[in-house]
């Protein structure tokens, strides 16, 4: 997994109870559970926001539960970004929801809806893509929403929905936090798929000490949160769940800033 350091921008970012668990935690292995599509009352949010781990929660904005959502996550723990709609390579930009990232705009209107999601979005620390193929591959946007990112203080998780993103390079060389999204839970929407892939989890675990996983509300949602809640016993035995956050700085580093 890559991840993009930046010490200082972070520690003002992190909450103080999360401070407290990373500096008490020993374990090397940290695992953390993203889950996308958060906004539009899917099937699963409730399940979901209720497994009792921390979780980042990506929440799509100007949706009809957009706020309310990003509210009770916050209360209840977990971390929150935008989960910024982006146009993909194969697919209608109807499938997008309001204020998508498209390839047909200016640098000004991509600029304004960037910024306008993030200020849709209550307690937003970082984003991701939704969607998002085309995009992602795109310098002259791509550029623009890391800009905002940096300008906003906020870390870019790239969800890896194609191999040709340059969100590495240009995240590294305007100085955003990053990470890479390394597997998701339920892009088939079986049981058995799901399950496949939480095992595949649990065994990456023996060999990384940082993993980020990715799953959803919505059409697998309620399948998603029981598979979850029936291996979140088997991954503490293992890792600490964490929020994107916490993968980008380690307890010595909290002590040096103290």
């Amino acid at each position: 997994m890559k991840i993009f350091m930046v010490f200082c921008f972070l520690f003002v970012n992190f909450t103080p109870h999360l401070l407290s668990e990373t500096s008490q935690h020993t374990s090397p292995k940290q695992v953390a559970i993203v889950i996308d599509d958060f906004g539009n009352d899917m099937k699963g949010t409730e399940e979901i926001l209720s497994l009792p781990i921390p979780l980042t929660v990506a929440v799509m904005p100007f949706m009809s539960t957009t706020k309310k959502d990003a509210e009770i996550a916050h209360q209840k723990g977990h971390e929150v970004i935008l989960h910024l709609p982006m146009e993909p390579l194969h697919g209608k930009k109807s499938w997008l929801g309001p204020g998508a990232i498209t390839s047909d705009l200016s640098n000004e209107e991509v600029r304004e809806r960037v910024t306008k999601a993030i200020e849709d979005v209550p307690h937003a620390v970082g984003m991701n893509n939704h969607m998002g193929s085309k995009i992602t591959a795109d310098p002259r946007i791509m550029r623009i929403i890391l800009e905002v990112c940096q300008e906003k203080g906020l870390y870019y998780l790239d969800s890896k929905t194609t191999g040709k993103s340059v969100v590495e390079k240009l995240a590294t060389e305007l100085g955003v936090p990053y990470l890479e999204n390394e597997m998701f839970f339920d892009e088939q929407y079986t049981i058995n798929h799901i399950v496949r892939q939480a095992n595949i989890l649990l065994n990456r675990i023996e060999n990384d000490t940082e993993i980020i996983a990715i799953g959803h509300v919505g059409i697998a949602g309620e399948k998603t949160a029981s598979v979850l809640k029936q291996y979140v016993p088997k991954v503490l035995e293992k890792a600490k769940p964490v929020t994107l956050s916490e993968l980008f700085i380690h307890p010595e580093d909290v002590t040096n800033f103290q």
